[in-house]
């Protein structure tokens, strides 16, 4: 394939000015990486964070970390990865560099040079960008920088799609189906049977609502302040929801429980208010799982003492364990058991990315808005 010398992205080099398309040097991959020619990047929450200011990281950068796309370019060190030119992928968040100690124990989750470099540095593992201006000066990536007509991404953070699948709305398994799958399966460690809040039930929620019902929970409640999303959990799978606004939470999940609250509570925001209603919906002995990232160096309050004599369990969980969970999540929603297709609510094409994320930081986009390529 013809790879050109430069392409279009939507860059941030400043916080009042928000998201520019322009023209960049067109990225190509180092040893253990490949370039694909992105089809989609889903805008997800957390990027607000970068966009807003709150968390400080290296300008100018280009955002984007939940891609889809086709394999254009290998670089060295492939030989046993799989990986071909012409394939079409799914990338993840988290990109593991697959050696650290971390990496090397399975805890892809928690490997440092990704926390270290990538999310404070916008640079990959050799400690360098793939991404320049025109002149030729560095630009940060959040992630693989996939609001971009091309992407570079280690090898370790992709997997295969199937043709069968629809490569556009395939983009979010690489974080907001991907988080929540390790919110219920590493995090939570769900069993069969039990019962389930999901706390914010936009990109990720909407995702933990369906992989909680395909691990076997017998009660998975939505918890929201728009009527809209509420709605759309219940089609996903929720079998009650409720409008925290309007109800009081704590009281109706008692009812829904027989007194008891769920085994489960998922906080799918990273504010204070959705960790109280997490946390008040819990049952005695029961596990609070929060997935949301906070603005900056942001706080939740817990009551100690109920935590403490009622042995209630939180377990921050950051994202899945890539390497071996994104081939899971693809095969899930492949067999239906992911609705992917479903949660993608609003395809835009990249200019509009930045009034797109002005919507959702208003709460006014439903389940994930994705920037189409082909639009």
């Amino acid at each position: 394939m013809t790879i050109p010398e430069t392409m279009k992205a939507a860059v941030l080099r400043d916080i009042d000015k928000g998201l520019e398309v322009n023209e960049i040097r067109t990225p190509h991959p180092k040893a253990g990486e490949v370039l694909i020619k992105v089809a989609a990047c889903g805008l997800c929450h957390s990027d607000l964070h970068v966009i807003g200011g709150a968390i400080n990281f290296p300008k100018p950068c280009v955002l984007g970390h939940e891609v889809a796309g086709q394999i254009v370019e290998l670089g060295e060190g492939n030989e046993h990865t799989g990986l071909k030119v012409g394939q079409y992928v799914s990338g993840a968040f988290l990109m593991p560099c697959g050696q650290c100690e971390a990496c090397s124990s399975g805890r892809d989750d928690l490997c440092a040079p990704f926390f270290d470099l990538n999310r404070l540095q916008g640079k990959l593992y050799d400690g360098t960008t793939r991404l320049a201006d025109l002149d030729g000066s560095e630009i940060a990536m959040y992630s693989m920088g996939g609001l971009a007509e091309y992407a570079v991404v280690p090898s370790t953070s992709v997997a295969v799609v199937p043709e069968s699948m629809d490569l556009v709305a395939s983009a979010i398994i690489g974080c907001a189906a991907m988080t929540a799958f390790g919110a219920v399966r590493r995090g939570a460690d769900l069993h069969f049977g039990e019962s389930v809040a999901v706390v914010a039930t936009g990109g990720v929620g909407s995702n933990i609502i369906q992989i909680a019902k395909a691990f076997g929970a017998r009660q998975v409640v939505g918890i929201d302040i728009s009527d809209d999303k509420l709605a759309s959990a219940k089609e996903l799978g929720a079998t009650d929801v409720i409008n925290s606004v309007t109800q009081d939470a704590r009281a109706e999940i008692l009812k829904i429980t027989d007194g008891r609250g769920v085994d489960v509570a998922f906080e799918a925001l990273g504010r204070p208010e959705t960790w109280t209603t997490a946390l008040d919906v819990l049952k005695d002995g029961g596990r609070m799982v929060p997935i949301g990232l906070g603005a900056g160096v942001q706080t939740a309050q817990v009551e100690i003492n109920r935590l403490v004599r009622r042995s209630q369990h939180i377990l921050g969980s950051y994202g899945a364990r890539t390497r071996q969970d994104l081939p899971e999540v693809i095969r899930m929603a492949d067999q239906g058991l992911i609705d992917y297709k479903k949660i993608v609510t609003k395809r835009v094409p990249l200019e509009e990315a930045g009034a797109t994320y002005n919507l959702l930081a208003k709460g006014e986009v439903q389940g994930r808005a994705v920037v189409d390529m082909s639009l």
